[in-house]
C-alpha cells in the first residue's frame, strides 16, 4: 500500500513512498478504529511509522498528539525530522528539562514531544497556567513502552500513563521491541485483541544471528577494556573485510573515541583494507567535523559517535557510515535507541557502565536486546549479526537472555511510597476507595494478576493500604473522620521535589534544628538517599581526605565523596582526582538544595532559606562568601562576580551605585557593564527609615514606634524582622514592592543601659545577603 492512498493528505510528512508488510498489518487497527493500540515489533521493523499514523490520524480529526520519547536526545531529534509536519502548516513543539517552556507555544502546539520525565512534570501541574495544555492531549504515543521494565525510569513511565488517562483520556498508541508478554501491556492500556500486535522475527527486513562471545578477565580493568576491545575487533574485521560494516558499543562517550583511536592503530596492523584517504571530496568534507580527533579518524573509516558530539558532527558521521564511508563505529547506546543506523555487524564489548551515583552496573537487558537488534542492513545484508562480548561467569545470563527474550515488568513496586504519597498530594486520591481505584490503573496491578505467586498478587492490595498507614505514621499524609486522606506540607514538597522521601524527612529535620550553617546544610544535601549508591573510587580517597581534613563528618563512602566535591565546589577548586563525576554530581546537588530551600522556608522560616539559597549559589558558582549576592544578577556568574568582588563591590546595590563606569574600571567591557548594572536594579535593595526614633527611654517607659522599610530596587518576597538585645519582638513576610511600616515597641528595661533594635530584611528566594539596620536607646 502507497503512503499517497492511506494518507494523501500527509504523504509528505513521510520519509518514503510505500508502506511495509509490519505496517500494512497495522494500518487498519490505526486508522479505521478508535482504539488503543499496542504494537511490538522487531528493531528497525519500522515501528516510526506507526507512531507517524497515527499522529496523522489524531490532526486530521483536529486533535493535539503527545509523543513521549525515552530519551532527551530523542526529542531533539524528532523535532527535526519532524520538520515534515512543519512544512504542511502543523506546529511541533519539544518540551524538556533542558529548555524554558514557553506555554502559548505547548498550547497552540499540535506534536508536543517530552520525555516520560516531562510528561510526568507536566501532568503533576496540570492545574497552573503553564502545564495545562497537558489536559488538551488527544492521542498519546509512547515510543519503546518496554522502558516499563527500566529500574530507574519505569515506573515514571507507569504511573505518569495511568495518571494522563485519568486525566484526559487520550486515545494511546504504545510502540515496543520485541517482548513476550505484550498481552500484559494490551491489558494495562485496554487495547483489544483486534489492535494487539505481535510481530516476530520473520518481520525483520534482515534475518538476526547473535552469539555471546567471552574474554578472560583480568585484575586491572583498563586493561580488560583493551582485552573486549581487541576481541570485538576479531568479530568485526570478517564482515569489513567482505565490506561490511561494524557497529561496537562501549559504556561511556570517552571509551567511544579511546576505543575509535585505538582501532586505528589495530587496523593497520591487521592490514584491514578501511578509509577513504584517496577520496578528496571526502577528505575535504571530514575539515567540516568540529571534533578534531573524530576529524581525523573519519578519514581512516573509524568513528565515534555520543550524545556530546555537535549535531553538526552527529549528522555527518550517520550520513558517512549510511553511505559506507566509514566501516567502523564506535558509539554508546543512545544510537540503539535513536537512529535507525544498521551494521552488518554490531558487537556490545561492554555490558558494565560506571555510573557517578551508583558505581559499576549492568547495562539493562532491555539495553543489549535494542542494541543487538541493529544488525543487519536491509537491501544490503542477508543475515545481520550480532554479538555480546562479556566475562566468562556471565556468559549463561546473557545466553539465556538471547534465546528467551525478555518479559517486560513493573517497577512501581520498589517506589510505592513515593508515587502513592505523589498522587495524594496531586489530589487525584482523597480516600482508601480511590487508593485501591489507583492500584487498578497500574502496570503493576495487571503484571501481579499474570504471575500471582512473583508479585504476591494476593497481598498486593493489603501492601498499597500498608503503604498508605506508613505514610500517614511518617507525617505525608494525613487523615480525617471520614477516612480521607490528605497530603501535610511535607508530602507535597517531596511531591513537588521527586524527593526520596527519606531524604524529604532529613530536610525537614535539618528545619527543625536550632541554628542552621553552611556545613550542615551541605551534610544533610550529601547524606541524602539520592547519593546512597554514589560510587567511591579507591584513586578519590586521598584527593577527599584532603578537602574534608577540617570538616567533621561521619560520612562514609560514596556519601563521603559526594560531601567533598560539595566542600570543594563552594571554595571554588575541584580537585583533578574527582572532576569526572564532579559535574553530574553537582548537578544533582543544585536540584537538592532547591528542595532544601523551600523546606527550610515552609519548617523553619526565611533566615534558614536565604541561608540555603547562598550555599546553593555557592556550589553553582563557586564564589566567596562576601561575593555570592553578586550571583543574584542575571548573567554574573563565577568570573564576573570574582571581578567585581575584587573591586570592592558585594551585593546588587553596590553595583547599582558603582555605575557602568566602575564596572568597566573592574574588567567588564562597556556593553557588558550596562547589562549587569541594568539586572543589578531589578533586585531589591531595602532601606530602612527610622523616622522620629527616641535616643533615650525612661526606666520603665515604653513608647510604640512607626519604622518605615523601603524597597528602592526591584520586588521580592521578603521578611521583616524586628530584634531588641538580639531578640526577636516582631516578623513578618510579605511581597516588598516600594514600602512596608514595622512596629517596633521601645521600652526601658530597667537592667540595661542601653538597648539595641535592629531591623533585618531577607529574602528567602535570593542569595542576598540579609540586609540590617540598628539604633541605640540610652535607658535613663
Amino acid at each position: 500500500m502507497k503512503v499517497t492512498d492511506a494518507v494523501p493528505e500527509f504523504a509528505d510528512a513521510f520519509g518514503f513512498e510505500e508502506f511495509n508488510r509490519m505496517q500494512r498489518e497495522a494500518l487498519p487497527a490505526i486508522l479505521d478504529r478508535d482504539d488503543n493500540v499496542v504494537a511490538a515489533a522487531p528493531t528497525a521493523s519500522g515501528k516510526t511509522a506507526l507512531a507517524e499514523l497515527a499522529i496523522c490520524e489524531t490532526l486530521r480529526d483536529g486533535g493535539t498528539a503527545l509523543f513521549v520519547a525515552p530519551l532527551r536526545a530523542l526529542t531533539n531529534e524528532k523535532e527535526a525530522e519532524w520538520e515534515r509536519f512543519e512544512r504542511l502548516g502543523y506546529s511541533v513543539y519539544v518540551v524538556t528539562g533542558e529548555r524554558d517552556l514557553n506555554p502559548r507555544r505547548a498550547e497552540r502546539a499540535d506534536i508536543l514531544v517530552m520525555t516520560p520525565e516531562k510528561t510526568d512534570s507536566a501532568t503533576r501541574k496540570h492545574e497552573s497556567a503553564r502545564y495545562g495544555f497537558i489536559d488538551d492531549v488527544d492521542c498519546c504515543v509512547i515510543d519503546e513502552v518496554h522502558l516499563l521494565d527500566s529500574e530507574r525510569r519505569g515506573a515514571v513511565l507507569e504511573v505518569t500513563v495511568s495518571r494522563l488517562r485519568r486525566l484526559c483520556d487520550p486515545r494511546v498508541v504504545a510502540l515496543s521491541a520485541t517482548m513476550p508478554n505484550v498481552e500484559d501491556v494490551a491489558d494495562w492500556l485496554d487495547a483489544p485483541p483486534e489492535t494487539t500486535f505481535q510481530f516476530d522475527d520473520s518481520y525483520r527486513p534482515v534475518e538476526l544471528e547473535t552469539g555471546v562471545r567471552t574474554y578472560t578477565h583480568g585484575d586491572n580493568s583498563f586493561a580488560d577494556k583493551y582485552r573486549r576491545l581487541y576481541r570485538a575487533l576479531d568479530l568485526a574485521e570478517p564482515h569489513i573485510r567482505e565490506e561490511g560494516q561494524a557497529l561496537v558499543f562501549v559504556s561511556s562517550r570517552q571509551d567511544t573515541v579511546m576505543a575509535a583511536k585505538k582501532a586505528r592503530d589495530e587496523v593497520g596492523e591487521r592490514d584491514l583494507s578501511m578509509g577513504a584517504r584517496g577520496d578528496y571530496d571526502f577528505h575535504t568534507a571530514a575539515e567540516e567535523l568540529d571534533d578534531e580527533t573524530l576529524r581525523h579518524s573519519v578519514v581512516d573509516g573509524v568513528a565515534f559517535h555520543h550524545a556530546g558530539l555537535s549535531k553538526n558532527d552527529k549528522d555527518l558521521v550517520e550520513e558517512w557510515f549510511k553511505r559506507g564511508k566509514i566501516q567502523l563505529l564506535f558509539s554508546t547506546s543512545t544510537l540503539a535507541w535513536g537512529v535507525n543506523l544498521p551494521a552488518r555487524c554490531v558487537v556490545i564489548r561492554d555490558t558494565k557502565y560506571h555510573d557517578p551515583l551508583e558505581g559499576e552496573v549492568d547495562i539493562s537487558e532491555l539495553d543489549v536486546l535494542q542494541m543487538l537488534g541493529r544488525a543487519g542492513r536491509p537491501e544490503y545484508d542477508d543475515v545481520g549479526y550480532g554479538r555480546v562480548v562479556c566475562d566468562r561467569s556471565e556468559a549463561d545470563k546473557y545466553r539465556r537472555l538471547l534465546r528467551e527474550g525478555k518479559e517486560i515488568e513493573s517497577r512501581l513496586a520498589a517506589e510505592l511510597d513515593s508515587h502513592l504519597n505523589a498522587e495524594v498530594a496531586l489530589g487525584t486520591i482523597s480516600g482508601l476507595d480511590d487508593v485501591m481505584a489507583w492500584l487498578e490503573t497500574t502496570f503493576y496491578y495487571v503484571r501481579a494478576g499474570t504471575k500471582p505467586e512473583a508479585y504476591d498478587f494476593e497481598g498486593v492490595r493489603d501492601r498499597v493500604r500498608d503503604t498508605l498507614d506508613s505514610l500517614v505514621e511518617r507525617g505525608f499524609v494525613e487523615t480525617d473522620e471520614a477516612l480521607g486522606v490528605e497530603a501535610t506540607t511535607l508530602g507535597r514538597l517531596a511531591s513537588k521535589y521527586y524527593l526520596r522521601l527519606s531524604t524529604a524527612e532529613r530536610f525537614a529535620g535539618l528545619a527543625d534544628r536550632e541554628t542552621i550553617d553552611e556545613a550542615s546544610v551541605l551534610h544533610v544535601v550529601a547524606s541524602a538517599a539520592e547519593f546512597d549508591s554514589a560510587s567511591s573510587r579507591s584513586s578519590e580517597a586521598d584527593a577527599v581526605d584532603r578537602v574534608l581534613s577540617d570538616v567533621d563528618t561521619s560520612l562514609e563512602g560514596g556519601n563521603r565523596k559526594v560531601l567533598a566535591i560539595l566542600h570543594a565546589a563552594v571554595r571554588g577548586s575541584t580537585p583533578s582526582d574527582l572532576r569526572s563525576d564532579a559535574w553530574i554530581i553537582r548537578q544533582n546537588a543544585l536540584r537538592l538544595l532547591a528542595a532544601l530551600r523551600e523546606f527550610a522556608d515552609a519548617f523553619a522560616g526565611a533566615r534558614a532559606a536565604n541561608l540555603v539559597s547562598r550555599v546553593e549559589a555557592r556550589v553553582e558558582h563557586g564564589v566567596k562568601r562576601e561575593a555570592v549576592g553578586l550571583t543574584a544578577i542575571q548573567g554574573v556568574g563565577s568570573g564576573r562576580a570574582e571581578r567585581l568582588s575584587a573591586g570592592g563591590l558585594a551585593t546588587p546595590a553596590d553595583v547599582v551605585a558603582a555605575g557602568v563606569d566602575r564596572l568597566a574600571r573592574a574588567g567588564l567591557s562597556e556593553g557588558v557593564a550596562e547589562r549587569v548594572v541594568a539586572q543589578a536594579r531589578e533586585l531589591p535593595n531595602a532601606v530602612v527609615e527610622w523616622g522620629e526614633f527616641p535616643d533615650a527611654v525612661a526606666v520603665g517607659d515604653n513608647e510604640l514606634c512607626e519604622v518605615t522599610v523601603r524597597n528602592v530596587g526591584g520586588s521580592a518576597r521578603a521578611e521583616v524582622r524586628v530584634t531588641a538585645n538580639g531578640v526577636e519582638m516582631t516578623a513578618k513576610t510579605l511581597y516588598l514592592s516600594e514600602e512596608t511600616t514595622v512596629p517596633v515597641g521601645v521600652f526601658g528595661a530597667p537592667d540595661e543601659a542601653e538597648m539595641r533594635y535592629g531591623v533585618e530584611v531577607v529574602y528567602p528566594e535570593l542569595p542576598l545577603l540579609p540586609e540590617s539596620d540598628s539604633r541605640i536607646v540610652r535607658v535613663d
